[in-house]
């Protein structure tokens, strides 16, 4: 590719949602303007100790912010909305174009973070077409997904039309009525679709993903069956999910509760835009429904990813202080877990069962469908857009492989398709799709005081594994211990007695003074390099507690001397009868 040809060619640079699942964003570049199109977070593994939320590397946008026009934002998942009041503190964005759901959400997070003054949020409708810079005209096409109010866009640029589906499958009885507008897709492929950017989380499954409308009866059947109180659990943005669970509870007489903030906030906004419709007098809080009959109750709650902190989490643990799960109550998981939440959705299960509780949970029962279209749907979607060059996004690698495959079943030359990274820079062009360079990309890390810089997270898992060993030491100014060292260790497994311990340490640290004093002191002024001294005796402790210990337990090494305080120099004069150095 030219010079010139690179100059004119349309830049999409995925930052997030490639190899893997969710914090999904992606910049679109042309000439001197971007615009950004979702911006999610992914939730930490096991391994993140302390790790809040995980968002994608955004040194790319930080070192190009001059340039940003807008984001837009295709629907209200977390995986697509949730990173932004993070970016909004290190980056500007002028304006924000999104459905009306999702922009509600969105105007609450940005409130709670203090960023609401740091863009303009304005809704859109199906068909609407929103100009952002010189280069760029968004058009919002109705889709259909697990969450309402959700969009695919056309993305007009000077070089030709991109459609970016966002997350979707083809459901053709839409729980809110809202179809998918596959004639506008149509109307494109027939002028003309130079790339589809098509979401791959179930491209590895065959056939068409079933309707939302078919989880139903399958829902209502299992609430009927239960007899005594109801638990029920799904995704909080699955609205159409959601204002089923409702309707089923209104026509079988039970009463709900709804435990969980970010399910009453979803709740909460669905019902002032109309997307759940149902009478207030459905609702009570937990306290009110203690003398309510068991078989009249309905508990509507967050954690069917068995998040720890999750209303449904604490339960199962006994942690949560209004309620205990009792023989005969039923809980019902209307969901499955996403990739890498298997194990604690299992372990959830196991401590409600031991309970007494009858948990309802998997594909077998038929009480949940996914929000994401399978090889037919794909299939479909190629069809009516029939693009010139395809690239696969969302998803793991097997997945956007798998998609591809499916496109070239569908007619689109190898060719004409890449396979990338998150960090990727894509060189589109009228004739040509190719990856052109790569920009910073990788994981930022936030717990609530901010973002976790690498070596820190290294060192919690350390101290998660191995375990940490304190060591405070007192030496003076002649090179030798005032007082024997403290010893303490904290998490790690060792057999040999406390006593022995602050024998070993305190004889590493006499060898090395012995050793290495002269070469860190000068007497003659009283100079001593103590943070060269604090280096060498922490590792010769090091080696002490490898061989020891045949661990990496985290060494703290504490050393105090006469240079850090007055205090200390006066005690250490009085014990020594040395003059004090002013």
């Amino acid at each position: 590719m030219t010079e010139t040809d690179t100059k004119q060619a349309l830049k999409i640079i995925p930052l997030g949602g490639l190899h893997e699942i969710g914090k999904n964003t992606c910049v679109f570049e042309f000439e001197d303007e971007i615009i950004l199109v979702d911006a999610g977070l992914a939730f930490p593994t096991d391994g993140m100790h302390g790790v809040n939320i995980v968002l994608p590397d955004m040194t790319y946008l930080r070192e190009n912010r001059h340039k940003i026009k807008g984001m837009i934002v295709t629907h209200g998942h977390e995986d697509h909305i949730g990173g932004i009041a993070f970016h909004l503190k290190q980056i500007d964005i002028p304006v924000i174009h999104g459905p009306r759901l999702a922009m509600a959400l969105l105007q609450r997070k940005l409130e709670e973070a203090g960023v609401a003054g740091k863009t303009e949020l304005k809704t859109v409708a199906p068909r609407d077409i929103v100009r952002l810079g010189s280069h760029f005209f968004v058009e919002f096409i109705r889709n259909t997904h697990s969450m309402a109010d959700s969009f695919t866009v056309a993305i007009h640029t000077p070089i030709g039309v991109v459609i970016f589906t966002g997350d979707f499958k083809i459901d053709h009885t839409p729980v809110d009525g809202e179809n998918f507008d596959l004639q506008k897709l149509a109307e494109h492929g027939e002028r003309g679709v130079l790339c589809l950017i098509s979401d791959s989380t179930n491209s590895e499954v065959p056939g068409f993903t079933p309707s939302e409308r078919s989880v139903y009866p399958n829902l209502e059947r299992v609430f009927a069956q239960a007899k005594g109180r109801l638990l029920v659990t799904t995704f909080a943005s699955s609205v159409h999910r959601i204002n089923m669970i409702l309707d089923i509870a209104q026509k079988q007489g039970r009463t709900v509760s709804v435990v969980g903030r970010s399910m009453l906030n979803v709740i909460a906004h669905a019902r002032n835009l109309g997307y759940i419709k149902c009478p207030d007098s459905l609702f009570e809080p937990l306290k009110a429904i203690r003398n309510l009959p068991d078989h009249k109750i309905l508990i509507l709650t967050t954690g069917s990813q068995g998040e720890s902190m999750a209303a449904l989490s604490r339960i199962a643990r006994k942690e949560h202080r209004q309620i205990r799960i009792r023989q005969g109550d039923t809980v019902v998981f209307s969901a499955n877990p996403i990739p890498g939440n298997t194990i604690a959705v299992v372990n959830t299960i196991d401590q409600l069962m031991m309970q007494g509780a009858n948990v309802i949970y998997g594909r077998h029962h038929g009480i949940h469908v996914s929000g994401h279209g399978c090889q037919e749907d794909q299939k479909l979607m190629l069809n009516l857009t029939r693009p010139k060059f395809f690239l696969p996004v969302h998803g793991e690698h097997r997945m956007l492989i798998r998609h591809a495959r499916t496109a070239q079943s569908m007619g689109i030359p190898e060719e004409n398709m890449v396979i990338i990274n998150n960090g990727d820079m894509v060189a589109l062009t009228p004739d040509s799709i190719q990856i052109d360079g790569k920009v910073p990309s990788g994981i930022e890390l936030m717990d609530r005081a901010g973002i976790l810089k690498a070596h820190v997270l290294e060192e919690r898992q350390r101290l998660a594994e191995d375990g940490l060993v304190t060591v405070a030491a007192t030496i003076g100014l002649d090179g030798q211990l005032l007082t024997a060292p403290e010893v303490h260790l904290r998490g790690v497994v060792t057999t040999i007695a406390s006593e022995k311990w602050q024998e070993w340490v305190q004889s590493a640290i006499e060898l090395a003074l012995r050793n290495r004093w002269d070469q860190f002191s000068q007497l003659a002024d009283q100079s001593v390099d103590w943070n060269g001294l604090k280096s060498y005796i922490e590792r010769e402790l090091q080696g002490l507690l490898r061989r020891e210990l045949q661990t990496n337990a985290t060494l703290l090494l504490l050393l105090q001397h006469p240079q850090q305080s007055v205090g200390f120099k006066a005690d250490y004069a009085a014990r020594s009868k040395a003059p004090v150095a002013s």
